[in-house]
């Protein structure tokens, strides 16, 4: 049977523009992760690892037209959101090769041998190595800073781990593109293409997922799709790490006293996140809980007129728009259920952005309702509307786990009068991050950022944006009396790579 052909297509039209590729094979698969296998050499040096992150980032950059172009192509963002994607991996890129610079990453940690301690301590050297090769599958939503070099991918190969990316349907060419660029700044820097490996297909990513060389993967996606993948990595012979992000609702609670301060303000604010890159993003706010009364309606109204003059959009191809049509039929169809703007089609390629109301009531036991609880990927929110604390908090008992959780305080409650505390308190066990008097659309490249929380939002404790990402692809190893000269460079007494370290308890940098 022929491999069938893989086509880039425009969102805004849902024709067919070129044909990019064919879908790999089970051998193209095995081939690709081999070629990733041989190329892991080439990583071990630090220095060379984090040359290869910037030349990489600086490539994509001189190609940042062609690549938003082509971007735009395939999925409507526009060419502004793009370039500021664009720029966002670049940074990140660079970002890690900092990291590999630091080294701390390595967690180098050594005690010399101690009779006195109870029991006795031996000499033992411990850091991190690299997993092996790791497998990304590719985002819809971020073609570049969760795709083929985005995140997973830049930490990954920073830990010293060949890649092999599953790239994403929406944009095969734009992926395409991007994996010849990172090749050939691999090249420049002595480095085998095959340390970027990429395939397209759904049987490819099944494949990749099995294929016994892979050590670990990173994912970003929907529910259905990730706890697919992640219940074939336990199910192989040798279980492997799987990091996804599947789905996340972000619940925003606005407290009485917020909504009567400043009530116009939020329900603004709300309206921006909610359709920020037409309600695509993966921490688009989807359930907020709002007093019931005066302060509440008119917020409500700030977020009825803001919305009612958000253009339509197009989403990132035409099974999403589908899934969001009948996603809001369903849930506009539910008893209590009002539409102060009704979401749905705006045309044949678009959607329009909508605001659905229930009263909180309706969410705090099992039922019909449920179905408020769950994302709906799209531009479309859920004001629950609640009549006192307690009734707030039995809705936000019944949330899974999210990426994010926001609770908007008035001045004096953010000044530590009131429950402020008591509600950060609340929705720490929710969410990955916690946000005062903000939004969550927008996820900054950081040091101390975090990006995962519990299941569903991710399936492990770790994060997919900020430095620590690193740590996914990496497993500590401890040396027992090991001669120093048999040592590895970074556990020697000397330090030669120069290190930050902990020896014998105390912490040198």
């Amino acid at each position: 049977m022929a491999a069938a052909p893989v086509w880039s297509v425009d969102p805004r039209t849902g024709k067919q523009r070129e044909q990019v590729a064919v879908e790999a094979t089970a051998e193209e698969v095995d081939a690709a992760v081999r070629a990733a296998q041989d190329a892991r050499a080439a990583l071990a040096d630090r220095a060379v690892r984090a040359a290869f992150l910037r030349t990489a980032a600086d490539r994509l950059e001189a190609a940042r037209d062609q690549l938003v172009e082509v971007a735009d192509a395939e999925s409507a963002l526009g060419p502004v959101r793009l370039t500021g994607e664009l720029a966002r991996t670049c940074y990140q890129l660079r970002a890690f090769a900092g990291i590999i610079d630091e080294g701390a990453f390595l967690d180098v940690i050594i005690n010399h041998p101690d009779d006195n301690a109870t029991p006795p301590v031996p000499d033992l050297r411990r850091y991190k190595v690299p997993l092996g090769v790791v497998a990304v599958y590719s985002a819809s939503n971020f073609p570049f800073a969760f795709s083929v070099a985005g995140g997973d991918t830049a930490s990954a190969l920073g830990a010293g781990c060949p890649v092999v990316v599953k790239a994403h349907p929406d944009h095969p060419a734009l992926s395409e593109l991007v994996a010849r660029v990172l090749r050939s700044a691999a090249a420049e820097h002595g480095i085998p293409g095959g340390v970027l490996g990429l395939v397209h297909g759904f049987e490819a990513g099944i494949e990749l997922i099995r294929h016994p060389l892979v050590a670990a993967a990173g994912f970003t996606g929907s529910v259905r799709g990730g706890r697919a993948l992640f219940d074939a990595a336990a199910a192989r012979p040798v279980p492997i790490p799987f990091h996804g992000e599947l789905g996340s609702l972000n619940p925003v609670l606005v407290t009485e006293a917020a909504a009567a301060e400043r009530a116009e303000a939020i329900g603004a604010g709300l309206a921006g996140s909610m359709t920020l890159g037409v309600g695509q993003f993966c921490v688009k706010p989807g359930l907020v809980l709002v007093p019931a009364g005066a302060a509440g309606d008119r917020l409500v109204k700030s977020l009825t007129d803001a919305v009612s003059d958000t253009d339509a959009g197009v989403l990132l191809d035409h099974r999403m728009r589908d899934n969001f049509l009948a996603g809001v039929a369903e849930r506009g169809e539910l008893a209590d259920v009002e539409s102060p703007v009704t979401p749905g089609a705006g045309g044949e390629h678009t959607v329009s952005a909508g605001v659905l109301t229930v009263p909180a009531e309706r969410l705090t036991g099992e039922g019909s309702h449920d179905v408020l609880l769950e994302e709906c990927f799209g531009p479309v929110t859920v004001v629950a509307r609640y009549t006192g604390d307690g009734e707030a908090a039995a809705v936000l008992s019944r949330l899974p786990g999210n990426l994010t959780a926001t609770v908007h305080l008035s001045t004096e409650e953010a000044a530590g009068e009131g429950r402020g505390a008591e509600l950060l308190a609340e929705l720490t066990p929710l969410a990955g991050r916690v946000l005062v008097n903000g939004w969550p659309t927008g996820v900054a490249v950081a040091p101390a950022q975090h990006h995962g929380g519990p299941y569903p939002a991710t399936t492990s404790t770790s994060t997919s944006v900020g430095g620590t990402a690193i740590e996914r692809w990496l497993r500590p190893v401890a040396y027992q009396n090991a001669p120093e000269a048999l040592l590895p460079p970074e556990l020697r007494d000397d330090n030669p790579l120069g290190l930050p370290r902990r020896f014998d308890g105390r912490l040198e940098r």
